[in-house]
């Protein structure tokens, strides 16, 4: 067989009709022969097959039709040229034979130089057909080689580290921009790493950043809420232009929340009221605003809503992820593949994402602050914020006041806590909390101020702290009562004196898009009232004449005179909102200000050469001292704590063991190394301090009233347990350790506080008691607590009033009501809680696993301690995902 020739199979049922083709072929061709159309078909599918098939048309059981209508449908023929041979010419079996895919028909008796013709023509056709398609198919080998590599370099799937629990995931391709994960001052951190960057188009000048955010699981990881997504979303409508008319990124299509259903819902919910506050004139009334007033807010809120208050589906797409592959956009898809884990899928590749935050690791703030060593004044104000929600060298707006040794903060932007610690002062040691207004750069730290086992006081008006209790309820999916059991409510009246021991506070109303209360703060001096005014989020007088006039939905003039009015009362120091734009004031409006000193704030640049003209700045750290003093207040502080701790004793006593040296340390000090010996019994006063015990793996911070070396007072030989090393300047009070034991046995509690002291030092140890608890507290619950022994494998009875269970030794199994083990608890790991949340779930089986023994916390206590309380909800979360 010559393998240049090419490869013709005849196929008809008259030998003779064979007989006369293969003599003429066969000199130019290599023949083969089929006989009917069963071995036509076996016969083409023969390695290598036929270059072309002359097919007879009339043949007994399979006709030619029928022959054709097989090879074209297989993959593997359909390619091989057909030509019919037939003794009929009639129309209609031509047009048959054309349409099942014959290229050719030749009628019998055929001409030699015509037949030969016809086959060297499609022939030729066909193997210029397969060399096209040859080089197609190298072609688009090439084309997809060099697509590939045009995506790699686009960098489709590239995932970067923003922070601990948060990653930029991106698909250029498919024109996604996902962040994942979303803790307060996100924004800020997107821009130090130019992912939220400058950009210019169209004559336009804008942001780039996501178009879609990925929410984590749990919305609070390590005592930081892990959600919040209000400033991404005002980023992504505004600053990109995704919501702007005509701007060219506004393409109709809408930013993406994507993640639990549960948090979904309730990002939407929180975005509502964040962007809205409350919703209607009934929610003013109800929040004590009479009727005409509540009708003037409502307009003003309009104004600010361009006439109308739109639901967050409006302007934001979602999309529920569950374990089943789910398309997100252009060819994107994502799955859960874990708990707070994702797998996004892109043509062949994909990309994992875990939001799980790592155990002892938080959210970072976005700039350094260095580290302050506290002055305390008997009335002073502390700046420790002039910047905005955008400002990455500066936090948010915001002020701490010091009053008479009590400490109050002025609003709860986010990081609070880490300019809490720059500035040397623990949450145990504030007061209270004084709220404007609701807005994710004002209220983001909220979470953060129930790190502590008190709840610290709120002081806002009505209007606002409803408002404040609607985005929280919303944002943490609990009901609103439950921010009275955060925080300790002081209702504040609007425009009169509210008396907060020696300070008072006037608030005063101020257009906004949610809810807002300027606060107006005086003390008493030699001299009359010293003054600090707290300006945060006004609004421009252009904006508010804008806004008046006499139709039904303008703001009456009255109303915005008025306001204009109220911002002009003067003060000694105030602090004064110029960000500008819709909802911020402007420094021009104060340059007749009568006040002693104008701080300008709320910025995200640098101020004009007008504005400095106008107005002063305030570097993070500096103090404004409205009225000097100290008169000892934190001798009184301590005493009254000493009196606290030890009733027993007597005045003189209490005073005998304060008698001690009060001693500074710098942040970052080793106070105390694991294994030392400790003459001296330290009480924290100031600061923060950190004990660390790597090999347990442990790490809480202590507060004011936190003693380091009790041990030792009851153990002679007796050495530290752990380091303690300071997180931020402070100060701490010596007592002897011979003079403290001395104290314990003159008052007959020796051997009581001993055994106390045991169960305060396994509750620090624990992770539900160890952060942020003051000894104090710890030494109440020591006084209430009952132990309970098990043997290995018994049932725990728990009954619905119980408190909480704690493991003091051994462990606890964890069932469900089918019996499937679901947990293993061990020492330090508690239960119960599930009797605490009221949910709808049965309940779960416990067991003892081992010879064990269980600390009974009292129900009261529980609540009583936000920190405890907050983490009781985190952990029971996580628990019903896996028991449910």
């Amino acid at each position: 067989m010559d393998e240049d020739k090419a490869k013709i199979l005849i196929v008809d049922d008259e030998k003779i009709h064979i007989s006369v083709l293969t003599k003429f072929l066969s000199g130019d061709y290599d023949v083969s022969i089929a006989l009917n159309g069963a071995e036509a078909l076996m016969r083409a599918k023969a390695d290598p097959p036929p270059d072309l098939i002359l097919l007879d048309v009339m043949m007994p059981e399979m006709d030619g039709f029928e022959v054709c209508r097989r090879l074209k449908s297989d993959k593997s023929l359909k390619s091989i040229p057909v030509i019919f041979l037939t003794t009929k010419d009639d129309e209609e079996n031509t047009a048959r034979g054309f349409e099942l895919g014959a290229v050719d028909f030749i009628r019998k008796p055929f001409r030699p130089a015509v037949l030969s013709a016809r086959i060297r023509t499609h022939l030729a056709m066909s193997n210029q057909k397969q060399l096209l398609e040859q080089q197609v198919k190298e072609r688009t080998a090439e084309l997809v080689k060099s697509q590939k590599k045009l995506r790699d370099a686009m960098g489709n799937l590239l995932t970067i580290q923003v922070a601990p629990g948060v990653l930029w995931l991106q698909v250029p391709e498919a024109d996604l921009r996902i962040l994942c994960g979303c803790p307060g001052e996100v924004v800020k951190l997107l821009m130090l790493k130019g992912l939220n960057a400058p950009a210019f188009k169209d004559g336009v000048n804008f942001e780039t950043g996501p178009n879609v955010i990925l929410l984590s699981d749990l919305l609070v990881q390590n005592g930081q809420f892990a959600n919040l997504s209000e400033f991404p979303v005002l980023q992504m409508l505004y600053r990109q232009g995704m919501m702007i008319p005509g701007h060219p990124n506004n393409t109709g299509v809408k930013p993406m929340l994507i993640g639990s259903a549960e948090q979904v819902r309730a990002q939407m919910e929180y975005i509502h009221h964040g962007n809205y506050g409350l919703l209607s004139k009934e929610e003013i009334m109800a929040a004590g605003i009479d009727e005409e007033l509540a009708e003037s807010m409502m307009r003003v809120k309009l104004k600010f809503a361009f006439g109308k208050i739109k639901k967050p589906y409006e302007f934001l797409d979602t999309l529920e992820i569950d374990d089943t592959l789910q398309e997100i956009r252009n060819g994107v898809f994502v799955r859960r593949i874990g708990f707070n884990q994702f797998r996004f899928h892109y043509r062949e590749r994909f990309a994992d994402i875990d939001l799980n935050l790592p155990k002892d690791a938080h959210y970072p703030s976005p700039y350094p602050l260095g580290r302050h060593r506290l002055q305390r004044h008997y009335f002073s104000v502390l700046h420790t914020g002039e910047g905005d929600g955008w400002n990455t060298k500066k936090p948010s707006m915001s002020s701490v006041l010091m009053f008479q040794g009590r400490i109050y903060l002025v609003d709860a932007p986010p990081s609070v806590m880490n300019g809490l610690t720059a500035l040397g002062i623990d949450i145990s040691e504030v007061e209270g909390i004084f709220h404007t207004h609701s807005h994710d750069d004002h209220f983001a730290g909220l979470p953060d101020l129930v790190h502590t086992d008190r709840r610290l006081k709120y002081f806002a008006t009505p209007l606002v702290r409803t408002a404040v209790a609607k985005k929280f309820a919303a944002l943490t999916s609990l009901p609103e009562e439950k921010f009275e059991q955060f925080f300790d409510i002081h209702d504040l009246e609007f425009d009169t004196w509210n008396k907060i021991g020696g300070l008072e506070v006037k608030p005063l109303y101020s257009p906004h898009p949610v809810e807002n209360n300027l606060f107006l703060f005086r003390a008493l001096d030699w001299n009359g009232h010293r003054t600090y005014a707290h300006w945060a989020d006004l609004t421009s007088f252009e904006v508010l004449d804008k806004m008046t006039g006499e139709g039904p939905e303008d703001v009456p003039p009255d109303f915005a005179e008025a306001v204009k009015k109220s911002y002009m009362i003067p003060a000694a120091i105030k602090k004064l909102d110029i960000g500008g734009g819709m909802i911020h004031g402007v420094a021009s409006d104060f340059m007749d200000d009568d006040s002693e000193r104008l701080i300008l704030a709320h910025l995200e640049r640098d101020l004009t050469p007008e504005e400095m003209e106008i107005g002063s700045e305030a570097s993070f750290g500096a103090v404004d001292v409205l009225i000097a003093g100290e008169q000892g207040h934190l001798q009184q502080k301590i005493f009254d704590y000493l009196r606290e701790m030890f009733p027993e004793s007597s005045e003189d006593e209490i005073r005998m063991l304060m008698n001690g040296p009060i001693v500074d340390h710098n942040a970052g000090a080793i106070l105390t190394k694991k294994g030392q010996d400790a003459d001296v019994v330290r009480m924290l006063l100031a600061g923060a301090v950190l004990f660390v015990d790597s090999e347990l793996g442990i790490s809480n911070q202590l507060g004011f009233g936190s003693f380091i070396g009790l041990k030792q007072v009851f153990e002679k030989d007796a050495r530290t347990a752990g380091t303690y090393r300071a997180a931020s300047h402070g100060s701490s009070l010596h007592i002897h350790r011979r003079l403290f034991r001395t104290f314990l046995k003159n008052n007959g509690i020796m051997e009581d506080f001993a055994e106390r002291l045991k169960k305060i030092q396994f509750l620090r140890r624990t992770w539900l008691f160890g952060e942020n608890t003051s000894f104090s507290f710890l030494d109440r619950l020591s006084k209430q607590v009952e132990t309970t022994y098990l043997l290995d494998g018994a049932q725990i009875d728990l009954c619905s009033d119980a408190g909480l269970c704690l493991i003091e030794q051994g462990g606890v199994t964890v069932t469900n009501g089918a019996g499937g083990v679901k947990g293993e608890l061990k020492a330090g790991d508690f239960f119960g809680e599930h009797f605490h949340t009221k949910e709808n779930f049965e309940n779960p089986v416990f067991s003892a696993k081992g010879d064990c023994a269980l600390i009974n916390i009292p129900r009261d206590e529980i609540f009583n301690a936000p920190i405890v309380h907050w983490k009781i909800l985190e952990t029971r979360r996580k628990r019903v995902r896996v028991l449910y």
